[in-house]
Parts: C-alpha cells; sequence; structure tokens
C-alpha cells in the first residue's frame, strides 16, 4: 500500500494569489498593520477564509511583539484565603460566570486567548506582576474588589495596559468599566419607597469593598429623600449564607422590619429563605430587593425583584478598552460608566 503523503497547509503566497496582492500585502492584513487599504483588508480576509490559512502564532508573535493573550486576574486581599468563602465561589458565582462569558465573547473573534490568574497575598502579586512584565501576556484586566489592593497601582507602574473592573478606590491612570453603584441602590429605595415601606432595613457587602459602601450610601441617601433618618445594617459577604446570617440579625433587632435590601441576589436568596423559615410572607409582610440581576434571582421564590447592572455589556467594554490600550500605548485612561435598571418580579 503507497502511503499517501500529507496534504500541505496553505500558505501566505496561496492566499496572496487567491486575493491577487502582494505577499507583503498579506502579511501586514495578518499582522494588523494599520495603514491598509480597508477594501485590501476584505479581499485578504475573504481569500484566508477560502484558502483556510491558519497564521503561524509564534512568527507572528515576532513580527507583533504580541503573544495573542491577555490575563484575567482576580486579586484577593491578603487577610483572606483560599479556604475563604469568595476564593471558593469565584467559579460558581454568577457574576464572575457572566463576566467570564462577556469577555470571552468579544475575545474569541479576534483569536485572543484569556488567562486567569489568581492572587491573595502581596507576594502572590509581586510574583504576578514580574511574571507579566517578562512579556507573557499582552495586558491585563483586573477583578479587584478592595480598597487597599496595591496590584492597579503596580500594573499602572509597570506600564502593562490594563483596565480595572471598579472605579479605582484612589485616582490613578487606569482605565476602568464600571456601573453606577449609587444610583443602582437608589432604584431598589425608590421601589421600597413606592410600595410604602415604613421599617427598611439593608444587608451590606464587606466594607472594604468599594461597591458595597456605594450600594449603602445610594440606598441610605435614597431612603433618606423619602424621610428615613435611621436604615438598620447587617454586613455580608456577598453568599447566600451571608444573607441568612444577616437577616437573623436583623430581625432580632428590629422584629417589625417590612422592607430588605440586599446588596446582592444571593445575599437576596439568603434573606428569602431566612423570610421563609420564619413564615414571614414575601412580599406580603417584608418587600426585598436583590442587586446584580444574576441567575440567583429568577430562581428565587418568588423571583427576586432587582437591580440590573448589564455585566456581560460591561465584559465585553473592559476587553474591547483592553485591546484599544495595546494597539495604542499612549491612549489615555478611559472611564466606561454603565446605567442600571429596575427588574420588577414577585418580590417587591
Amino acid at each position: 500500500m503507497i502511503e499517501q503523503p500529507a496534504p500541505r497547509s496553505p500558505t501566505l503566497e496561496d492566499v496572496a494569489r487567491v486575493a491577487g496582492v502582494s505577499r507583503s500585502t498579506v502579511s501586514r492584513v495578518i499582522n494588523g498593520v494599520r495603514n491598509v487599504d480597508r477594501e485590501l483588508q476584505e479581499t485578504v480576509r475573504s481569500a484566508v477564509a477560502e484558502t483556510g490559512y491558519v497564521p503561524n502564532q509564534a512568527a507572528r508573535s515576532l513580527v507583533t511583539k504580541r503573544t495573542g493573550s491577555v490575563a484575567l486576574v482576580v486579586s484577593e486581599a491578603e487577610h483572606r484565603t483560599f479556604d475563604d468563602p469568595f476564593l471558593g465561589r469565584v467559579f460558581t458565582d454568577p457574576f464572575f460566570g457572566r463576566l467570564v462569558s462577556g469577555i470571552f465573547g468579544e475575545l474569541r473573534p479576534r483569536r485572543v486567548n484569556l488567562m486567569l490568574m489568581l492572587t491573595e497575598t502581596d507576594e502572590a502579586r509581586n510574583q504576578l506582576v514580574d511574571y507579566l512584565r517578562q512579556g507573557h501576556v499582552d495586558g491585563v484586566m483586573i477583578i479587584s474588589t478592595h480598597a487597599d489592593d496595591p496590584l492597579p497601582r503596580l500594573l499602572t507602574e509597570s506600564g502593562l495596559p490594563a483596565v480595572l473592573s471598579r472605579r479605582p478606590s484612589r485616582p490613578m491612570p487606569i482605565s476602568y468599566v464600571d456601573a453606577d453603584q449609587q444610583a443602582g441602590a437608589a432604584l431598589a429605595a425608590e421601589c421600597l419607597a413606592a410600595r410604602g415601606c415604613k421599617r427598611v432595613a439593608t444587608i451590606s457587602g464587606p466594607m472594604d469593598m468599594p461597591a458595597s459602601r456605594e450600594r449603602l450610601d445610594g440606598f441610605r441617601e435614597a431612603m433618606a429623600r423619602h424621610g428615613h433618618a435611621f436604615i438598620p445594617s447587617a454586613e455580608g459577604n456577598f453568599t447566600q449564607e451571608s444573607g441568612e446570617r444577616a437577616v437573623a440579625e436583623l430581625l432580632a433587632q428590629y422584629p417589625d422590619i417590612d422592607g430588605l435590601f440586599a446588596a446582592n441576589d444571593l445575599m437576596a436568596q439568603g434573606a428569602l429563605l431566612a423570610l421563609h423559615d420564619r413564615g414571614i410572607a414575601v412580599p406580603g409582610r417584608v418587600a426585598v430587593v436583590g442587586f446584580d440581576d444574576s441567575s440567583a434571582a429568577k430562581a428565587c421564590r418568588p423571583p427576586l425583584t432587582t437591580v440590573h447592572q448589564p455585566i456581560e455589556d460591561m465584559a465585553a467594554e473592559m476587553a474591547r478598552l483592553l485591546l484599544a490600550h495595546i494597539e495604542d500605548r499612549q491612549l489615555r485612561a478611559t472611564a466606561r460608566i454603565f446605567e442600571p435598571t429596575l427588574v420588577v418580579r414577585g418580590s417587591a
């Protein structure tokens, strides 16, 4: 039996012949050189699709000085550990899943790979920055939830293209994407006030997180405009279990609560379970509003009224901003703020 030779892979020359252009033009289009006529770009891309040509990433990296990869870094406070509920729920938290989905949706068509990295100590952060400085990725998206996290500053000082998933807690020249957290919490307050709630309480997130403080401040300020001078609060950690504990704490001190705002849907879900266990009707006796509009909100019984922030759109914008900074290293730091909306369901 005569062994057939393996089929030859398409080359740049094959693409150039089909497109009717020079090999150098094909190379410039594939490598993202900007000064190529738009019609020529489309012609070359059509020829690439027709021939089935796959760029040699190693050779391309030598030309472009890029890896074709970016990192998504989840940076946690040093006093926490991998046994802590926060890091334990990274891969199951609806928020994180929606964030990654939005990022992938933007990167995949551009053939950009995504690396996931977790850091929880200063030593791990310093090791990460050293690794990134060695050119293993082209840029970084940072999920940093704590005000005292040094990683955004370290990456800014390194000069590596970076985008932050929230407004930085102190001024620094780094691009970021965020929702208007205070405005979202105000929507929750308006909902409870419109229902006629008179004895309102809230479950906050951890107070070392800027988003938690902003949601708490926004809720209290909006309730103050409706004449509520004091809003009791119990602190949770964005998990269902902490929502259950917080409701128990609040009811022990304020048993006549008739309205409750939880700073994320998982805590609201825990609150609903705790209220159900105590025979407290929702929304009959206590109206409940959450925040995020995650899959947990629809799984609640009754379905949860919640503040929607467009996580997938925000994540895609993070990816677009990062790619823009990679393309133009002189691009100034940019902020993108998304407006939340209220989704009314059965709990309020």
